[in-house]
């Protein structure tokens, strides 16, 4: 795989935890189950090497790293339990997609300046901001991928604003990568966080009622449990 986009890697590699079964609990947690996350995943994949689609003359959108991305995050955001989990995730949201660009704004413009590449930085950036605000593994999420969704979508209009006769894509090139990592290391850091506090507390902090305790599954965030 050396040589491929980063963001593919990573779609490839959470296909194999699907196919294995390792994802089950995270997948149960946001409420989809392996058939719909491997359609998904799949179409991201093939959605990346799409061509892009035209929404003005001079602006499109990339399938893998815009289009389904957004409908995953709605998906997601609907199948939210309760509605202090929906206006948590739209919270989330809004201050990711607000650090991100503060960031971006203060940050070397050449990637060459940057100590970190790009990709990886801004989704470090999104996807700490979406856990430590949306929480939940759905919240955190949807806040990491729309964070950098929209951000990319801003700097578009800021292009056209300028007078840019080209054409941007939202969600392409190095933005879909981004965007994959973002979401991954939203949901991991709510994994891995909510492993170790089930650790701290000697087990699962609730257990729900329609489901018996011998096969509930380890869990740590009241807001997956919904």
């Amino acid at each position: 795989m050396l040589g491929l986009p980063v963001g593919l890697i990573a779609l490839v590699i959470v296909t194999i935890l699907i196919l294995s079964g390792i994802a089950q609990r995270v997948l149960d947690r946001m409420k989809m189950n392996d058939r719909t996350a491997l359609i998904l995943v799949l179409g991201m994949l093939v959605g990346g090497l799409l061509p892009d689609l035209p929404m003005t003359r001079s602006l499109a959108i990339n399938v893998g790293g815009g289009l389904i991305p957004i409908g995953i995050s709605i998906y997601l955001l609907l199948s939210a339990g309760t509605s202090k989990e929906r206006w948590r995730t739209l919270f989330a949201t809004v201050i990711t997609t607000g650090v991100v660009y503060f960031v971006a704004a203060y940050l070397p413009t050449e990637p060459e300046n940057m100590a970190l590449d790009p990709v990886y930085t801004f989704a470090l950036i999104a996807g700490i901001t979406a856990y430590l605000f949306g929480r939940s593994r759905r919240g955190s999420f949807i806040a990491g991928v729309l964070g950098v969704v929209f951000n990319d979508l801003i700097y578009g209009i800021q292009l056209l604003r300028a007078g840019f006769e080209g054409q941007t894509t939202i969600g392409g090139a190095g933005i879909f990568d981004t965007v994959v990592l973002a979401g991954l290391i939203a949901v991991l850091l709510a994994e891995l966080v909510g492993e170790t506090r089930e650790k701290l507390q000697g087990g699962p902090a609730k257990i729900t009622k329609d489901r018996p305790q011998e096969l509930k599954p380890p869990e740590r965030n009241e807001e997956d449990e919904k």
